[in-house]
């Protein structure tokens, strides 16, 4: 339970004693002023000391440890919750934004082959206020720097769209009380198509991002196990109707494997996915992981894969890698409880 899963009305309720001021006061305080409840100025302090110890309002997130890369422009949170699972979150500062990679659950039930979090296997669901949490927590490291946060991305541990309910309840507590924009908040899915269908149904415009990996069903289904229930053509359909629904543009995520998924047929095959979608395709120079062997795509080949791709009139970008060097960049994420997840040097 985190104090970010209550309701007005329950916050409210914590304060009947006093006037009804004050609830507002403490709400704004949590959610415009990002501020934890026992320093909200505005607070009489004896209420103030009374709320450091009202079990409610506990933080549902223990930060066990913060550590930082890239000049102090990546940071990532290693935070233990109750039960003791851990979770992981991290903060991208770039020069005209902020973005914070937010986890939907301790660990992933999904198995991906070259996920490091999928290696770990699945602990469970995070609830609306852990995950609304993790946006708080990045949003205050933010301001404390002078910056803003911008941009959230459900892109950490977990696969959203299998714990749908507490997601996009988290995605409307942060869009109506945290005050950023729909359209500034992407879903990952590695493609679960009931999740990608009700999506397509909602009344906010947020992103949506497929991890495919592979266009066709035999080297897709090898590296995202999902890919043997719901076949690409199905997950097509999916994102057609997506689109169709919102007309809003489709990502699809490729992490490039050397001699895996980055030949020319590969670059081919995506193609003729993402142009009838008018997808765009985020290459993802592949990062390394301890429970995969494969290396990721040479530099050289990731321009020459990005470059067939934009020959075959696909719009195309490449992630720019940050964090990996604390095991913080995409697919990294392990939530090792003993410093930092072990150090991994590219592999010959």
């Amino acid at each position: 339970m985190s104090r970010y899963d209550l309701s007005r009305d329950e916050v409210g309720a914590i304060l009947a004693d006093v006037p009804r001021f004050r609830a507002d006061q403490l709400w704004e305080g949590m959610y415009r002023h990002l501020a934890e409840p026992s320093e909200i100025g505005v607070l009489p302090r004896a209420l103030r000391d009374r709320l450091r110890s009202t079990p409610e309002l506990a933080p549902a997130l223990q930060v066990e440890r913060r550590v930082t890369a890239d000049g102090g422009l990546t940071e990532k949170w290693l935070s233990l919750l109750s039960g003791g699972a851990r979770i992981e979150t991290v903060l991208m500062h770039h020069p005209s934004h902020s973005t914070v990679c937010v986890s939907s659950q301790a660990g992933c039930a999904m198995a991906c082959s070259f996920c490091a979090t999928g290696q770990a296997g699945f602990g469970r669901h995070l609830g609306v206020g852990e995950i609304v949490e993790q946006v708080v927590l990045a949003a205050r490291s933010a301001r404390a720097t002078g910056r803003r946060l911008d941009n959230i991305v459900l892109m950490g541990m977990g696969e959203p769209l299998a714990n749908y309910a507490s997601v996009m309840g988290a995605v409307r507590r942060v869009v109506a009380d945290l005050g950023i924009g729909a359209r500034h908040v992407t879903i990952s899915t590695v493609g679960v198509v009931p999740g990608i269908r009700r999506l397509a149904s909602e009344p906010l415009q947020v992103n949506l991002a497929v991890s495919l990996h592979g266009a066709n069903d035999e080297l897709r289904s090898s590296l995202v196990p999902l890919g043997r229930r719901y076949p690409i053509a199905e997950l097509v359909a999916a994102c057609e109707r997506y689109v169709a629904a919102t007309r809003r543009r489709i990502s699809f995520e490729w992490a490039l494997i050397a001699g895996v998924n980055d030949r020319a047929s590969d670059a081919a095959e995506l193609a003729a996915i993402a142009l009838p979608l008018r997808a765009h395709v985020n290459l993802i120079p592949l990062n390394p992981t301890p429970g995969y062997l494969a290396t990721g795509t040479s530099p050289a080949g990731v321009r020459a894969f990005r470059d067939r791709l934009a020959s075959h009139g696909a719009n195309v970008t490449v992630r720019r890698t940050k964090g990996r060097d604390i095991d913080a960049a995409c697919g990294q994420l392990a939530a090792s409880p003993v410093g930092l997840a072990p150090r991994t040097a590219a592999r010959p």
